[in-house]
């Protein structure tokens, strides 16, 4: 049978990446409290082209997802990039699954019990031999405006904020590690479950604790340069603000040095 595929290209340009997106499968991830948590994530696969070749097989790359374990850890990760890159015959192979994750949290003063929801996302790319996993997560948090509440006579606007963290590490590091230095840098957490009393708790909390978007940034980048198994960072908080009619944002990367032998 015919491989088109294989056949030349009318303009012969290599392409960077090729692939498919929008697929869904079901992951286990590791979970700190119960060892794993079942999620569905959804999947970007991509491998590169060269210029000589019209096209992709892009069967084979749902074959690669299909014969994979479907349990999504480092070593994992790598043979899938593998597999894609053999299947493919590429030299570079890209991956990346977004997924939710689940955290129960107690309400702070009831204790209620509520499961939040974090969109994270695991990339990865092996490019040659060299291989790179990113890990991020999307945390919601509440922000209380600092000037509004030094310009007011009575109360002062909040908001939700999303902190964005993207991170690569020198070891094995928790999503719900991530998800506490982003809630930690908010005025308060935003929590799935509150009775009366935690209302009135999370609210004095949070105007006591009042912060601009760029305190939260700083804050988080601060926690994160500070923790021993992240080597780079990239930090957005995005305050969908309650008074205007925009998005207030800021942003900040950060790399370690490699630990030089003494």
């Amino acid at each position: 049978m015919q491989d088109v595929q294989r056949g030349p290209a009318e303009v012969p340009i290599p392409l960077d990446r090729v692939g498919i997106k929008g697929i869904t499968l079901p992951l286990l991830v590791r979970d700190r409290e119960l060892g794993r948590q079942h999620t569905v994530a959804e999947v970007e696969l991509s491998v590169d082209l060269p210029a000589d070749f019209k096209g992709t097989h892009m069967s084979r790359f749902v074959e690669a997802l299909e014969s994979w374990a479907g349990v999504l850890d480092y070593g994992a990760f790598k043979v899938l990039l593998v597999d894609l890159k053999r299947r493919l015959e590429a030299r570079n192979a890209h991956l990346t699954f977004r997924f939710p994750y689940f955290v129960r949290k107690a309400a702070p003063v009831s204790g209620a019990m509520g499961r939040m929801d974090y969109e994270c996302l695991v990339s990865g790319e092996l490019v040659g031999e060299a291989f790179t996993l990113t890990l991020g997560v999307d945390v919601p948090v509440m922000t209380v405006c600092p000037c509004s509440l030094a310009i007011a006579e009575r109360g002062a606007h909040s908001q939700r904020a999303v902190v964005r963290i993207r991170c690569r590490g020198e070891g094995f590091v928790w999503l719900e590690e991530l998800i506490g230095i982003a809630e930690r840098a908010g005025s308060s957490p935003v929590h799935a479950l509150l009775k009366r009393e935690d209302e009135k708790y999370v609210t004095e909390a949070a105007f006591a604790n009042p912060v601009f978007v760029e305190d939260v940034a700083r804050s988080v980048a601060q926690s994160l340069a500070g923790h021993p198994r992240v080597a780079w960072y990239l930090v957005e908080v995005e305050s969908h603000e309650s008074i205007h009619n925009h998005s207030a944002f800021a942003g900040i990367e950060g790399r370690k040095e490699p630990s030089r032998p003494g």
